[in-house]
């Protein structure tokens, strides 16, 4: 947990607080997602949402995703317990995933395409996230 721990501090200080409180509990709860990286791009196919989450994990410009379209194709559960770890309510958690989320999946598939199994391993989004939130190191 070291490390999700340096994620969030890493994070912290911000004008993102709230994303930043989210940041080790979201890379938590979507290595538990049903069929890991493959299962949360599914349940964005399966919600009308293809396109979307195929900009994040291509090559090119990532595609906005509003709160409302995060909730439709997002497990409720999964959005709940991240409300439940960071003390903020569900529109809060979603607003916060719709500027995450799409950085996240991005970095996690730098070659653009998923390999079977993949999940979101925190070392490699520690590395890639550097800078996300304004710090350097």
């Amino acid at each position: 947990m070291s490390l999700l721990d340096t994620l969030a501090s890493m994070a912290g200080g911000g004008q993102q607080g709230g994303s930043a409180s989210l940041l080790p509990a979201l890379i938590e709860q979507l290595n538990k997602y049903p069929g890991g990286l493959t299962g949360l791009i599914a349940s964005f196919q399966k919600g009308g949402l293809s396109e979307i989450v195929a900009s994040w994990v291509g090559t090119g410009q990532n595609l906005p995703v509003s709160p409302d379209q995060l909730g439709a194709v997002l497990d409720p559960g999964v959005v709940n317990e991240l409300a439940a770890k960071t003390g903020q309510d569900t529109d809060s958690v979603l607003g916060s995933l719709s500027a995450l989320l799409p950085q996240l999946v991005d970095k996690a598939t730098p070659q653009g395409e998923v390999q079977p199994g993949q999940d979101f391993n925190p070392t490699d989004l520690l590395a890639s996230l550097s800078g996300m939130f304004g710090n350097r190191g």
